[in-house]
């Protein structure tokens, strides 16, 4: 039982560092590209915008994945 507790809280921080690494990404790639981010994909539907942020997402998961196994 000890070992399955030591599992989940493991677990956790790791999804909180992602979670955390996604948002500073997702802020320094707003800075990076001309105009706002989030305007780009919510408001005006830009399809390359949401594919640029979908793909940093995945990459971060694969970072993350990485670094638990």
């Amino acid at each position: 039982m000890d070992q399955f507790l030591q599992n989940v809280l493991n677990s956790g921080a790791f999804a909180l560092i992602g979670v955390v690494m996604f948002i500073l990404a997702f802020v320094i790639i707003d800075l990076l590209t001309p105009g706002k981010l989030w305007d780009e994909i919510g408001v005006k539907k830009n399809t390359a915008a949401a594919i640029l942020m979908g793909s940093v997402a995945i990459a971060l998961g694969i970072i993350v994945a990485a670094a638990i196994h």
